[in-house]
């Protein structure tokens, strides 16, 4: 009994005490919301004010998991996320009871099922398409849908051997991003597209010009297939990468040639590069210094411009002529962008690929030039539309960073992803094991291509680039859906798909 009592006395002064310690720092926290002027809202409401930020930032916690609808979310929806996963996982994307999609919201493709589509012998995997059939070492690309810029740097380091790793057991290509090529995109043994982004990180001489020397050694690599030049990219054109210093540790400093620790931010433009006339130029010189083909990156806010550069082909010849164009849709992403420039600056991709496709076939360049559609595009009908649409190739970014196993936290500037994809802090990057994701790639590029080839075997063709506008309708504003052909009438070519 008097144990019993003696318990309870205790309890009673922990009670006391924590009753003490909890007043003594509200009444801390009052003092310093009172008196501090940099937020209204404690000053006016001091200690009870700040749930107001806390709630704020659950908020985003809360709505992802608990209250958005499956299809409700930006800038990626759970079930889009979901079917990543379970691709990535190598599952069945196999479905019950009906489609939870709205196909009354304006833009839905809808694609065009054959009343007699081919047997099952009559279908063929997607053919390989060569790239730069006048470069020395022309490329012969054996997949439709690869792995889009990013660079190591903007992700880490497992993130990056892992999707090396990936893309080779895929068979698809790896885009380094703007930020060089390191020995971790090289060592899975993939196919790597060097992009040349405006500070020309990993190509660039000690005052940040374009080094022939610095090509020559990339271009030994024979992995390294292509060159890709930045003019701009979706999330952010007009605008230099930004890659925040914290996330710029000594190792990564050496690989781009810049200085540790300090925020590196690129030119919004290259500096050499004053018309479509020097872009042909700066193609040559690249391509000939390299061997191999070349092309550039763009986020486009009209076709009308792309009119000269078209123009300026026409005169010096198919050969002047870039070996592909990567159009990027103003929806795209990137680890960190001025809002103004992410949310309302430059078109998306559903309007600007077909106005390149529509540009490159009038000047009679479908067989020269290849387009490759990139913006936002994760999920196999996203696929199969830009196919139908005109590109020849897809790559997507964030479609292979859920494949790694990134939630959405929207933690890419922060360095503190707790997905370790986009981070550089060891305690996250313990998270992300190389030899289970590299599988999770390379399940997801496969996934992807095998329902791609599924749509185009039931819209009626034998392997999907040969799916063309005819075979997609688009839902318009009254919730009617039109052919595609007939929105956006193709120009006839050799190849083409009507």
């Amino acid at each position: 009994m008097a144990f019993t009592m003696y318990a309870l006395q205790v309890l009673a002064y922990v009670f006391v005490g924590v009753v003490g310690l909890v007043v003594l720092a509200a009444a801390v926290l009052y003092v310093i919301d009172r008196s501090q002027t940099k937020d209204a809202i404690l000053r006016n409401y001091p200690v009870i004010g700040r749930f107001r930020h806390l709630f704020s930032t659950l908020g985003e916690f809360f709505r992802q998991y608990f209250f958005a609808m499956d299809r409700e979310e930006l800038p990626f929806n759970r079930a889009q996320r979901v079917w990543v996963e379970r691709a990535s996982h190598g599952k069945g994307n196999t479905l019950a009871f009906g489609s939870t999609r709205n196909l009354g919201v304006p833009g839905t493709p809808i694609f065009m099922n054959a009343a007699f589509p081919p047997l099952d012998d009559q279908f063929s995997t997607t053919e390989p398409l060569e790239i730069g059939p006048t470069a020395r070492q022309p490329y012969l690309a054996p997949s439709i849908f690869n792995i889009s810029g990013m660079s190591y740097g903007a992700i880490s380091k497992p993130a990056v051997q892992a999707l090396s790793r990936g893309a080779k057991a895929a068979g698809v290509w790896m885009n380094t991003g703007e930020g060089g090529v390191s020995p971790y995109h090289l060592e899975g043994g993939c196919d790597i597209v060097f992009q040349i982004g405006t500070a020309k990180y990993g190509v660039r001489d000690s005052e940040g010009n374009l080094s022939d020397d610095k090509l020559r050694e990339v271009a030994a690599h024979d992995q390294v297939r292509m060159f890709e030049i930045k003019l701009s990219q979706g999330a952010k054109p007009g605008k230099g990468g930004i890659l925040p210093g914290a996330k710029i540790t000594p190792e990564i400093a050496a690989i781009r040639g810049i200085q540790p620790g300090q925020d590196s931010i690129s030119p919004n433009r290259h500096r050499e590069v004053d018309s479509f006339s020097d872009l042909l130029d700066l193609i040559a010189h690249i391509r000939d210094v390299t061997g191999k083909p070349v092309g550039f990156k763009a986020c486009i806010g009209s076709a009308d411009p792309f009119v000269e550069l078209f123009d300026l082909i026409k005169t010096r010849g198919p050969d002047s002529a870039p070996d592909f164009i990567t159009v990027d849709g103003g929806e795209g992403g990137t680890g960190a962008a001025p809002m103004p420039l992410m949310d309302l600056v430059g078109l998306p991709l559903r309007e600007a690929l077909v106005r390149m496709v529509d540009l490159r076939d009038r000047y009679g360049l479908h067989d020269r030039i290849r387009i490759i559609a990139s913006g936002k595009l994760v999920n196999p009908g996203d696929v199969a539309w830009a196919l139908c649409a005109g590109a020849d190739f897809i790559t997507s970014a964030r479609g292979f960073m859920f494949s790694l196993g990134c939630i959405q936290a929207l933690k890419c500037d922060r360095n503190t992803c707790p997905s370790g994809v986009t981070t550089h802090n060891p305690r996250f990057q313990k998270g992300l094991v190389v030899h289970e994701k590299d599988k999770r790639v390379a399940a997801y590029a496969k996934g992807i291509i095998k329902e791609v080839e599924t749509i185009a075997h039931s819209v009626g063709v034998s392997e999907p680039r040969k799916m063309g506008r005819r075979h997609v309708r688009i839902v318009q504003d009254d919730a009617r859906s039109i052919q595609m052909n007939e929105l956006y009438p193709s120009y006839p070519t050799n190849g083409a798909k009507a």
